[in-house]
């Protein structure tokens, strides 16, 4: 696969399996094994949160439902969901995540953890909001006053007010809104608290909603770091870097958005989870390209999957490519991106061409299964993408899988005439573009050079005439 990273979850159950005595066997096994195969990894912590409910929590913590208690669901029933109002679970949290990062300062002075993730797709289903009656005394109190600064009420789309109810100053999205606060407030204190011991960056994942419909919180994971509420989660949980998003939505469409909303300025992209199937492959340069640190496919080892090995190899391809490709330059694509010097395009649903803006050029992208111009796809599933990084005026980097490119002069030079002065395959070693072979003729002449199904590396010099 190249890969550089691995994620790997910590299980609270199995650090703590008894209150207050800890094993960290796991942590040190994987600490050692990541050396011996030169990755370096990222830690889940399975704590509080998995996927909205608390199955991580250890035995002796679900033996105690009062003390650390789901929250209650409008039918006043209890939902399989932790409450974020409990502080005794938030003390036992914060107990427990202290003493790994504790541990992990004094066992890693190699610095193999990069990144820590705190919880799992935190939030609830079934139930916008927690409806105890602790939760309900909070709900018709005032909204917190840091929440009520004039740009953050502007940018939850709601009226200026210096004061309220949660139901006076967000109206329709109160209950969600209040949830995510806690929900928040609580990963906030718990990251904070880890930091204190051993300051890494953390950061915390969302299960997605529709980001083009605007769907009411009974349709997804109610309090998580969904699109709405990033701004709501950065105002109550300083302590994290970023809120990542995890991509299993359908539609080049929606996974576009998704990554335009959560690149922010106080927002770093970063894809913790994208579902491992060969479309989705694609989305690596998008994510570069806006500046992105990071695109981690789920469950390469395919545990539980009744997929066949082979077909699990056909899914796991694309994704290898890729970082083939990337694993050579890194530093560069660092430097890249964050000069917004990378410009992607990736293939619809429908294959129609793509067009990328170059300044002074413009490249129309011609989708197609065998990488020549005005063919059909003769693959269904839309794979296609080209990836341009702007060298220098007039030179670009490009790399794509399935497409065809053709450069046009654009702005001020829009209809000159224009030439390639040369367009060379390579590959990049010790931080420099190595060529392996000049393409020219069939080429290059035919619409543009080509990209077949394993992604290629060109370097390419245009000039006007």
């Amino acid at each position: 696969m190249h890969l550089n990273t691995l994620e790997v979850p910590i299980y609270w159950e199995q650090i703590e399996p008894q209150q207050g005595k800890f094993d960290f066997s796991l942590v040190d096994l994987l600490l050692f094994e990541a050396r011996a195969h030169h990755v370096h990894l990222v830690l889940l912590w399975f704590g509080t949160w998995k996927n909205g409910s608390n199955h991580y929590v250890p035995g002796w913590m679900k033996k105690e439902p009062e003390k650390y208690p789901n929250i209650t669901g409008k039918n006043g029933k209890r939902n399989d969901s932790p409450s974020p109002l409990s502080e005794a679970t938030l003390q036992a949290d914060v107990h427990a995540f202290t003493a790994l990062m504790h541990h992990l300062k004094e066992a890693d002075k190699l610095h193999t953890v990069i990144m820590v993730q705190v919880e799992n797709e935190a939030g609830t289903w079934g139930s916008v909001r927690d409806y105890s009656p602790k939760a309900q005394r909070l709900f018709e109190g005032q909204v917190p006053a840091v929440l009520l600064k004039p740009e953050i009420l502007k940018s939850l789309n709601v009226p200026v007010v210096s004061s309220g109810t949660w139901k006076d100053v967000f109206g329709d999205r109160a209950d969600e809104y209040f949830h995510a606060w806690n929900v928040a407030s609580f990963i906030g204190k718990v990251a904070a608290a880890g930091k204190k011991e051993y300051p890494l960056p953390m950061y915390t994942n969302a299960a997605l909603r529709d980001p083009l419909t605007n769907p009411p919180a009974t349709n997804y994971e109610s309090g998580g770091p969904t699109d709405n509420v990033i701004t709501i989660w950065k105002t109550a949980a300083p302590a994290l870097e970023f809120v990542a998003p995890d991509i299993y939505l359908d539609g080049n469409k929606r996974v576009l958005k998704v990554l335009d909303l959560y690149s922010r300025k106080d927002n770093a992209l970063f894809v913790p989870e994208a579902g491992l199937n060969v479309v989705n492959a694609k989305y690596l340069s998008e994510v570069l390209s806006h500046g992105g640190i990071g695109f981690s496919p789920f469950g390469i080892d395919n545990s539980g999957d009744t997929t066949a090995d082979k077909d699990l190899q056909e899914i796991l391809a694309p994704y290898a490519a890729e970082y083939v490709l990337c694993e050579t330059m890194l530093p560069q694509l660092a430097e890249w991106a964050t000069d917004a010097k990378i410009k992607s395009v990736v293939e619809g649903d429908d294959h129609k061409d793509g067009t990328v803006d170059l300044g002074n050029w413009q490249c129309t992208v011609v989708f197609g299964g065998n990488g020549r111009a005005n063919t059909a796809p003769v693959y269904k599933k839309p794979v296609g993408k080209a990836m341009f990084i702007e060298l220098r005026e007039d030179s670009f980097l490009v790399s794509g899988m399935r497409c065809h490119i053709r450069f046009q002069p654009a702005g001020e030079f829009e209809g000159k005439a224009w030439q390639y002065i040369k367009v060379e395959e390579g590959i990049y070693k010790n931080g420099a573009f190595i060529p392996m072979r000049i393409l020219n003729g069939d080429e290059t002449d035919w619409g543009g050079p080509g990209f077949g199904e394993t992604p290629l590396l060109l370097r390419i010099t245009l000039v006007r005439r």
